[in-house]
């Protein structure tokens, strides 16, 4: 993996600090894709924020699309730093595409089958229809 994909898993596993409503499971960074299962686990509190004892609202937990768009954001700045800093290859206008895929894992069987995708993608990379050698 180069440098540009140990900061994307860098920024991914830190994600559970900053949103310490999330469990992190399977992922892998691939050449040109990322893979990862992400859990909303409940609404935890931030570490330094008091707890209103007035029974007051204390905002609204984030939603999945909250918590990839910080993740597309962030490793984004991060890799314009590594491109001005590390001589990293430019990317051709946009690091990420502007959407994500998501699915709500409902069962056992559904999760074991999509952390077996993940798990076994780096296998497959050279079937992938934009595999460059």
């Amino acid at each position: 993996m180069n440098n540009a994909g140990k900061m994307i898993e860098i920024q991914w596993v830190d994600l559970k600090n900053r949103f310490p409503n999330i469990e992190l499971h399977e992922f892998v960074v691939m050449p040109n894709h990322f893979h990862g299962i992400l859990e909303i686990v409940g609404n935890k509190q931030p570490q330094g924020i008091a707890k209103n004892n007035m029974g007051q609202p204390q905002g609204i937990a984030p939603t999945v699309g909250d918590i990839i768009a910080a993740f597309k954001s962030i490793t984004t700045v991060e890799y314009i730093r590594g491109i001005k800093q590390h001589n990293w290859k430019p990317c051709n206008r946009k690091l990420w595409q502007r959407n994500y895929w998501e699915h709500i894992i409902r069962n056992e069987k559904s999760y074991y089958n999509i952390s077996e995708y993940i798990i076994n993608n780096p296998q497959k990379w050279k079937e992938d229809t934009l595999y460059e050698k």
